[in-house]
This record gives structure tokens, sequence and C-alpha cells, in this order.
């Protein structure tokens, strides 16, 4: 999940603009998978409109510590913002539209999205208390509007979450079609199927350039259907001797159906555990993809359950700390206990970058004596994207002129471009984040770059992926920190002996010898050979504390550590 590309600065022809008055790029979802924010430009020099279709985030890796979340850079409208005539959103999933609410003040563009999305949306806004200006414009299902120069509809898709859409993007007498998210389920437990009689006609009508999903383009064959997860997950509960815990994508509304169904038929009852599917499950209740008459009970009552009784629904399929299958799993969590004999079920897959975090809560389970199954085991998960009959179908369908590959790492992206090839669809393209694709020519080409970035949520702060915390925290994490207190008096001598506190560094050298004295030493050393005045100087003081300080530790270690010092120079 990480950026492929940075742009490269090289331009297009100058002069040239007036030939490419359509154009698609991406500050995201171009060379990853997650953080999707996808750009259609109409139009051309100062007077272009653009057309955003999701916000998405993704989440840090190992290399960036700290960091709660990562949100694509928007600076490329900075003074311009009016340029931006709408931002569409296809469906409810964060990495679709979960940068929205912190990145909207920077754009204020109008927002648009079908029923459930609006609602995740708004749930969200209420609870982080944001943005009461940002208004939602709701369109129904199959809806068609005017954003600026583009003309958009909605086309019903399946995928992992309620309200999935696919847009037919019709500007300058041509018709684009984005994809989005999605798959081939006749039987989805939520939802309705992709409408493939619109698809249809929407080919036969004519579909100058296809935008399409490429997470799958690799896996042979079409995916199984949500239906049959249901049916794995009936038997699972009904025949688990002991308690079972479930855990899955929280937005997957239709698993959680499942779960709930799977529940009742065997007669037990339904605890749900982790706010995100508290919220999930109010706003399904409030726009009629689940019941109102929804059962199940708080996490509080699952203690006074009978064993054979519960099953418990919960957050943290991805191993996330705060998560609730994390917490029962380190046995700390408040209200939720397994023990030998329990059954849990990883109804998901482990998003690449979270093995190890996932593999550790599993790892937990197992060692309390819990029976742990996953997709490895039995038919629990199902993917939400298309197999590579999927995409063939998708291409008959539509019958498109050119394709550009999106929603996918760089191999992704080129093995979708095979794919089109071998289907017929020879004008084809892998673009990455920051390429600014001109739609407007044949072949298609990269006739320029815009900026991409990223930016980080660092607790309540938004900093540049740049910024010093996030590198420092880096390099804290593999070399330690040295920290040196020097007082001096107003003559240029030492009034006490310094004083050294280290972390993340080995206690004592090979020899045996403890690490602060040989700092110490080293220090002491280099104030010695300092002359007076620079002594009584605290920046020239400072710099040698700092260098001798790391050197030091470098010459018995073999590992620079950051190395501070602070320094007091007494007036008399």
């Amino acid at each position: 999940m990480r950026q492929a590309k940075k742009p490269s600065g090289k331009r297009g022809p100058r002069g040239d603009d007036d030939k490419h008055d359509l154009v698609f790029t991406a500050l995201g979802g171009l060379g990853e998978i997650g953080m999707n924010v996808y750009l259609y430009g109409a139009g051309t020099g100062a007077n272009r409109s653009w057309l955003m279709v999701d916000l998405g985030l993704t989440f840090p890796g190992d290399g960036e510590p700290g960091v709660d979340v990562v949100l694509p850079d928007v600076s490329t409208f900075k003074g311009r913002t009016s340029s931006l005539k709408g931002i569409v959103l296809t469906h409810a999933h964060e990495d679709h539209l979960g940068a929205l609410i912190e990145l909207w003040p920077q754009l204020r563009a109008p927002v648009y999205a079908t029923p459930f999305t609006a609602a995740m949306l708004r749930a969200k806004m209420q609870e982080y208390g944001a943005h009461p200006e940002l208004e939602i414009t709701e369109v129904p299902l199959g809806g068609r509007i005017d954003v600026g120069p583009f003309n958009v509809e909605f086309i019903a898709m399946a995928h992992s979450i309620p309200e999935p859409n696919a847009l037919a993007i019709r500007v300058g007498g041509r018709t684009l079609l984005h994809s989005g998210d999605w798959k081939l389920d006749d039987h989805p437990v939520v939802g309705g199927p992709t409408d493939e009689a619109r698809l249809r006609a929407l080919g036969d009508e004519g579909i100058d350039v296809l935008m399409c999903d490429s997470t799958n383009a690799f896996r042979d064959g079409t995916s199984p259907s949500e239906s049959d997860i249901a049916k794995t997950l009936e038997r699972l509960i009904k025949e688990a001797p002991h308690r079972v815990a479930v855990t899955t994508f929280a937005s997957n509304v239709g698993r959680i159906k499942a779960v709930a169904d799977a529940t009742y038929a065997a007669g037990r009852q339904l605890v749900v555990c982790g706010r995100a599917l508290h919220r999930i499950i109010d706003v399904s209740k409030e726009t009629g993809y689940l019941p109102e008459d929804f059962r199940y009970s708080d996490q509080r009552e699952f203690g006074y359950l009978e064993r054979k009784d519960v099953v418990a629904l919960c957050t943290g399929s991805q191993g996330e700390s705060r998560a609730a299958m994390a917490r029962v799993a380190s046995d700390d969590h408040p209200d939720v206990s397994l023990t030998r004999g329990d059954r849990v079920i990883f109804s998901s897959r482990t998003i690449p970058g979270n093995e190890k975090s996932v593999g550790a809560v599993q790892n937990a389970l197992e060692a309390m004596g819990c029976e742990v199954i996953t997709d490895a085991q039995a038919l629990v998960h199902v993917t939400g994207h298309p197999r590579r009959e999927e995409l063939r179908a998708m291409y008959g369908w539509l019958k498109p002129k050119a394709l550009v590959p999106m929603h996918g790492e760089a191999r992704h992206l080129n093995e979708q471009v095979r794919l089109a090839k071998e289907a017929g669809i020879t004008n084809t393209i892998a673009a990455l984040n920051g390429e600014l694709v001109s739609l407007s020519v044949e072949p298609m080409k990269i006739i320029d770059d815009v900026p991409v970035g990223r930016l980080y949520r660092d607790g309540r702060l938004i900093l540049p992926s740049d910024a010093g915390p996030v590198r420092e925290r880096q390099t804290l994490s593999n070399v330690g920190i040295v920290v040196v207190g020097v007082t001096m008096t107003a003559k240029g001598e030492l009034a006490t002996e310094p004083d050294v506190v280290i972390d993340g560094v080995p206690y004592e050298n090979q020899d045996g010898d403890a690490m602060e004295d040989v700092i110490l030493d080293a220090v002491e050393g280099a104030i010695a050979s300092l002359p007076r005045g620079g002594r009584r100087n605290g920046d020239t003081l400072r710099r040698a504390v700092e260098k001798s300080a790391r050197g030091a530790v470098a010459q018995v270690w073999g590992k620079r550590p950051i190395a501070k010092a602070m320094v007091m120079v007494l007036e008399r």
C-alpha cells in the first residue's frame, strides 16, 4: 500500500494543451491498493474543470511509527478550488471516503453520494463533530446528476458494502465508465447484484474509456458469492460446542447479517463488540439494509450468557491493537473473554502489511486453547473485487474502446493491461499516481505530472510525510537517543559533572563498561579541548557535546544514535 511513483517534473509539449481536453489522473489508487482519489479534467489549461471521484485514506506501515492514518495531499487545488466542481463518492469504504472530513476544508467542493454512503459520512461527522457546513447531496440509486460540465450516472454494482456504484461520466460528447470497486454476485446477502442490464445498455450506447478495478487481476475464475459464506458460517456456528467469536470487516453489512442469521438459526444470542460495528448497524437499520428489529446484545451482557448460547461479533479482523479481538486475545477486554475450546472465526482476509499483527492475535488465541478458523481452513471470506473471468465479462458487456486500469499496485495494473489486450482492447495505459493521462488522443498517453504526496494524521495534527517528527521516530526506532545535560560557569568551566540519559542504546559496551561512562568520558574530553570562549558559547558547546556523544557510542556499538545536548551557562 505504498505510493509507487513521485512525479518526475517532466512536462508535455508546451502549447500543446489544447489538444488534450479530456484528462485523467489520480492522487492515490494508481500503484497502490488504498487511498483512492481519482480526477477527471475537462477543458484546457486554466479553464479546465475537475471532477473528483472518491477521497480515501490508507493505513501506515512499519516505516511510519506513530502515524494513525495516511491521507492524500490535495494541494494541487491550492488557490484554485473553484476548478473542482464536485466530489462524487462511489461507496462508503474508508479507502474511498475516509479522508473527506479532514481534507474537505481545503477543497470546499459539493459532495454527492447515494443514501447509505451519505448516512455513513454523516454518522462519522457527528461522531467527530466535524464541519457542519459540509453538505452532502443525496443521489438516488441509479440517479443522474450534473457536476459542472460532467453528467454522472450511478450504476448499481455488487461489492462488500451496501450501495457500491460505478459511474458513467458523460462529458464533451464522450462517455467514460469508472467501475469503482465491484464483483459479480447474483446472490449477495444484502443489496442487489451488479446491474448487468444497464452495463450492457451502456455498452450498446458506446463506452470510450473504461477505468477498471485491478485488485484481483492475477486471480483466475470468478469470485464466490457472499451467500456461500453465509452457508459456511451457519454450519460452523451450529456445530460449535462452546462460545463462538467472529471477526470481520465492520463495513461488510452482508457478513454482519449472515452472522446474525446463523446465530439465530443455532438458537444463540448475538453480542456485538466494537464501536465501528455499532455505528454501521445503526446506519444499516436507518437505510433499510438491516431490519429495524435487528436483535443483538451489547458486550456488557456477554458475561451473563451461557457459554453455549453466545456468538460474539467483534471488530479487529486486521489485528488492530485497540480493537475488540486483539483485546480479547490479550485478556484485556473489560467484558468479553474466551477459554479453551471456544471457536474464533476470522471471516476476513489479511490486508498486505497486517500479517504480523493478525498472526500475533491468532497465535495468542491458539495459546489460550481456542480453535481459530481462517479462510485457509474454510470458506469464511470472499473477495469484493473481480477476478479474471469477471473482468472479461465486463469487457464483453461494455465493449470499451480504451481501458485505464485503476485500484491496484503497479503489477496489478500491468496485468490488467495484458488481460485487456488479450480481449482485444489495444488502447490501454497503466498510469501511476500523479501521471496525467490524455484521454483525447489515440493511443492515450501521459502528457504531464501533477503534484502528489502523503499526509499523516499524527494524533490531532495533520503533517506532511516529510515532516520531522515521523522521520525522527524512524531513526529513534533504529538507533535510540542520548541526551546530555551540561552546566558551565561564566568562566567556561564545568559547574557539575554532565548528566547522561540513554534510551534505546545498549547499557554496556563489549567489555562491560557502562555506556553512560563511555559517553561522559568523551563529552568531558570534548569540552576540555574547546578554547575557553567556545565553552562559554552555548551553540558551539552544544555541537561539540552532541558530536562527541554520538561518536563515542558509534565507536563501541557501530551505530550512531540521535544525540541531544541541553546546555546551561551560568551568568556568574
